[in-house]
C-alpha cells in the first residue's frame, strides 16, 4: 500500500475523531424534552437528505440485491443502537467518560475477530483486552453507584459499534464510502421513523416526538450534518489504510471530547477515570501495534534464495 494513502487514511481519522465529539457534544446538548429516539430520527434522516441525492448525482446509486441489502440492514441497526445507547449515556454522564469506556470497542472488535472472521488473536492480545476491560470498571464502577443501569450505556455502544465496524470491514472495498453511508442512513431511517410514528402521542417521553423549537432545531440539523461528515471520514480512512494503522488515531477522540466537557459542559472526569482511561488507552495501542506487527509478517517479501 502506498504511503501517500496511508497518510490520507490517517488525516480522514483525524478529521473523524475532531469532528465526533463536536456531534457528541450537540446531542447532549439537545432539551431534554426531546427524546433520544426523535435525535436519532434527525442524525439519520439528514443523512439520507444531504448523500442519496449525491449518490444518485454521482450515478453510483444501484438496487442492493438482497444479501446486500440485508448487510446495509444489519449495519443500520448496529449504528442505530451504537447511537442510541450513547447518546442516552450522555444524558447521564461526562462526555469524556462516556467516549473513554466506549474505547473498549477496538478490544471487543480484536475478540470478536477472532471468533467470527478467523482472525488469529495471541494470549498476549487476549490479556491486553482482559487489562482493557479492567480500566473500562474503574470509570463505570463509581457511576454505576450514582446512577445505576444508564452507567452502563457506553457499553452497550461499544458491542454495537463493534458488529458495526466488523460489517464495515466486510463491505468498505466494495462500496464507495458515499453509497455505504447513504443506504446505511436509509435502512437506520427505516427501522427508527416508523417506531416514532407508532409512538406518536404515547407520552412515553423516550419514544414520544415532539415538535422542536428554538435549540433543538439548531442541535438537531447539526448533529445530522456532523453525523453525515464524520462517518465518511470513517469510510475513507477505512478505504485509505489498513485498520491497525488509522484505528490509534481516534483516540484523539477522547483529548477532543474532555475539551469539550470541559468548555461547553464544564465536566472533568474524576481521578479514578483518569486511570481508567489511561489503562483502556494503553491496552488499545497495545493490540494495535501487535495487529500491526502481525500484518507486517504476513506482507513481508520472502527472504532471498
Amino acid at each position: 500500500m502506498q504511503q501517500q494513502n496511508i497518510t490520507r487514511g490517517i488525516l480522514y481519522m483525524v478529521g473523524f475523531s475532531l469532528v465526533a465529539p463536536v456531534m457528541d457534544a450537540l446531542a447532549k446538548a439537545t432539551p431534554h424534552d426531546v427524546p433520544v429516539a426523535q435525535i436519532l430520527a434527525a442524525r439519520f434522516s439528514v443523512q439520507v437528505v444531504i448523500l442519496l441525492p449525491l449518490v444518485i448525482w454521482m450515478g453510483q446509486a444501484h438496487l442492493p440485491r438482497p444479501r446486500e441489502a440485508a448487510l446495509h440492514l444489519a449495519r443500520g441497526a448496529c449504528l442505530l443502537a451504537a447511537t442510541g445507547f450513547f447518546f442516552s449515556a450522555l444524558r447521564f454522564i461526562p462526555m469524556a467518560e462516556a467516549i473513554s469506556i466506549f474505547f473498549i470497542e477496538p478490544l471487543i472488535l480484536t475478540v470478536l475477530s477472532g471468533l467470527f472472521l478467523g482472525e488469529e488473536v495471541g494470549i498476549r492480545r487476549i490479556s491486553a483486552c482482559i487489562i482493557g476491560f479492567i480500566g473500562a470498571l474503574l470509570i463505570i464502577q463509581p457511576n454505576f453507584v450514582a446512577l445505576g443501569l444508564p452507567a452502563l450505556l457506553p457499553l452497550g455502544t461499544a458491542f454495537c459499534f463493534a458488529g458495526y465496524m466488523l460489517l464495515t470491514r466486510a463491505m468498505a472495498q466494495k462500496s464507495s464510502p458515499f453509497t455505504l453511508q447513504a443506504y446505511t442512513a436509509v435502512a437506520a431511517s427505516t427501522l427508527i421513523l416508523p417506531l416514532l410514528w407508532w409512538f406518536d402521542g404515547s407520552r412515553i417521553a423516550a419514544l414520544d416526538p415532539v415538535f422542536p423549537r428554538g435549540l433543538a432545531i439548531y442541535t438537531l440539523l447539526g448533529v445530522g450534518i456532523l453525523a453525515t461528515v464524520s462517518h465518511l471520514f470513517i469510510s475513507f480512512a477505512l478505504r485509505e489504510a489498513p485498520a491497525s494503522i488509522i484505528a490509534p488515531v481516534q483516540y484523539a477522540e477522547i483529548i477532543a471530547a474532555t475539551l469539550l466537557g470541559w468548555l461547553v459542559f464544564d465536566e472533568l472526569p474524576n481521578g479514578t477515570a483518569w486511570v481508567g482511561m489511561a489503562i483502556i488507552i494503553t491496552s488499545g495501542l497495545y493490540v494495535f501495534a501487535r495487529e500491526r506487527r502481525a500484518e507486517q509478517k504476513i506482507t513481508a517479501p520472502p527472504p532471498p534464495a
